[in-house]
């Protein structure tokens, strides 16, 4: 178990160098968890929105069950916590067309509406 290991090793979880999917945690329970939050799936007009990167630019997800598995993607990460967890939502940025704000901010204040801290 790679986050289990000492210093000497950067996917430990003395480090930030190294991300987790859903598959590397499957079935883990941790203390404390970071879920970055991207813009594959994001709150905007009242609606959560669906998205596949490819290529240079975001595509909709028009599949049911495509769509499913990206939701059940986030709910993995969402309940590997036991004690506590960041969702951490960076910043739009509207000069870059693969990460316009419109698709960071919805998701923020929902997550803000819902009760949850801002840090």
């Amino acid at each position: 178990m790679w986050f289990l290991n000492d210093k000497d090793d950067i996917r430990s979880s003395y480090f930030l160098e190294e991300v987790a999917t859903e598959f590397d945690i499957q079935g883990l329970e941790l203390d404390w968890t970071c879920v970055a939050w991207d813009g594959d799936l994001f709150y905007y007009n009242n609606e959560w929105n669906y998205r596949k990167f490819k290529g240079t630019k975001w595509q909709n997800i028009n599949s049911p069950e495509i769509t499913n598995y990206l939701i059940n993607s986030y709910r993995v990460l969402l309940t590997r916590a036991r004690q506590g967890m960041v969702i951490y939502i960076p910043n739009g940025n509207n000069e870059d067309v693969t990460r316009q704000e419109f698709m960071y901010d919805g998701t923020f204040e929902f997550f803000k509406s819902l009760g949850i801290e801002e840090i």
